[in-house]
């Protein structure tokens, strides 16, 4: 299972694919279903949508 939050390393976000258990280690925890990547010119923002219809964001 992979810890998505603020500490998370860049390289660990990127290498997250659809099927991967994650969790936000708060109440946020499943499979990925998709992945969303946008660059808003200051952050990275990473969406990532759970089978559990949740879904877990990152902002790096």
């Amino acid at each position: 299972m992979i810890r998505l939050n603020a500490d998370t390393p860049n390289d660990v976000l990127q290498d997250i694919k659809v099927g991967d258990m994650v969790t936000d280690t708060f109440s946020k925890t499943g499979i990925v279903e998709s992945i969303e990547t946008d660059d808003d010119g200051l952050y990275k923002i990473y969406t990532f949508h759970l089978v559990t219809g949740r879904t877990i964001t990152v902002k790096r």
